[in-house]
């Protein structure tokens, strides 16, 4: 079954005596078939059927079909590539051009995508396109080589996200000057090539009412999202029932090798202090950050 109504000319008796439906995401309702125990899907995932009472609200068995197939050591080959956007070509603007944001400046040009940057301040030069903060060699963007255009300021928020950016990673410090930086106006204009939002920087950057309306008014395609505000968030809070949205608790900087990292940091620093040079990663009051 592909087509998303269940067909008419299928009799209610029928229904009554499946136990085992093969489906992408047509489904009946539970009155309709009581007795269905297990569900195939044709899909990897199970996004599409999320919000169905029948995935929601039942103990019903789904299996995504690649995991079945690998289960059962079953090689079939795919029916359509038409599911698989490919991210060649796509734009990706990263709101916060720090050593988070360079990173996944590195991982999307790795895949082919053109790279926009916004900074909080202007970097009118090479030279200030550099990134003096620790990072591991070969990761990041320490030279501020990838981006093909850079934004910066309050005055060229707008003009940045009105790019038609195919994906807008937010990557900003929380501050006072960030708070609520992308709200229903921003969403307003990311409308335009309904982009899809990922913040790994911080929740209260986002208004949150407004995400959650982008989201159920489908001005944007999705959100992928590690942080929230407030954190954490309430059992209750309708975010959590928002399509089309990927929420972790605050863990996407979580590593078996995070502490190890920071003692380099740490081992990094006392030598330079001990040579009297000026000490990297180093918080600026003024700015918060």
């Amino acid at each position: 079954m592909y087509a998303n109504k269940i067909p008419a000319d299928i009799p209610a008796e029928t229904w009554q005596e499946v136990t085992i439906l093969f489906t992408w995401k047509s489904f009946p309702t539970r009155e309709l078939a009581p007795n269905i125990k297990y569900v195939q899907l044709l899909s990897a995932g199970c996004n599409q059927i999320l919000d169905l009472p029948l995935f929601r609200d039942t103990d019903i068995s789904f299996f995504p079909e690649y995991l079945e197939n690998q289960r059962m050591a079953k090689w079939v080959d795919p029916v359509s590539d038409d599911d698989t956007e490919d991210a060649v070509g796509l734009r990706v603007g990263i709101l916060g051009y720090g050593c988070v944001g360079r990173q996944c400046a590195r991982v999307a040009k790795a895949f082919g995508m053109d790279v926009y940057a916004y900074t909080l301040h202007e970097r009118p030069t090479p030279e200030s396109r550099k990134d003096d903060s620790f990072i591991e060699p070969g990761l990041g963007d320490p030279n501020g080589e990838f981006p093909s255009k850079w934004f910066f300021g309050p005055d060229q928020l707008n003009d940045f996200l009105a790019s038609d950016l195919d994906l807008l990673v937010i990557s900003l410090p929380g501050t006072e000057t960030t708070r609520r930086m992308i709200a229903r106006e921003q969403f307003k204009l990311l409308s335009k090539k309904r982009t899809y939002v990922s913040n790994v920087g911080r929740g209260s950057i986002v208004d949150t009412d407004d995400l959650v309306d982008a989201l159920d008014q489908g001005l944007i395609r999705g959100a992928a999202i590690d942080v929230t505000e407030p954190e954490p968030l309430p059992a209750d809070h309708k975010l959590w029932k928002c399509k089309n949205l990927i929420l972790t608790p605050h863990c996407s900087g979580n590593s078996n090798h995070y502490y190890e990292r920071i003692c380099k940091i740490l081992a990094y620093n006392l030598a330079r202090r001990s040579r009297g040079e000026p000490l990297i990663n180093k918080v600026d009051r003024s700015l918060g950050y």
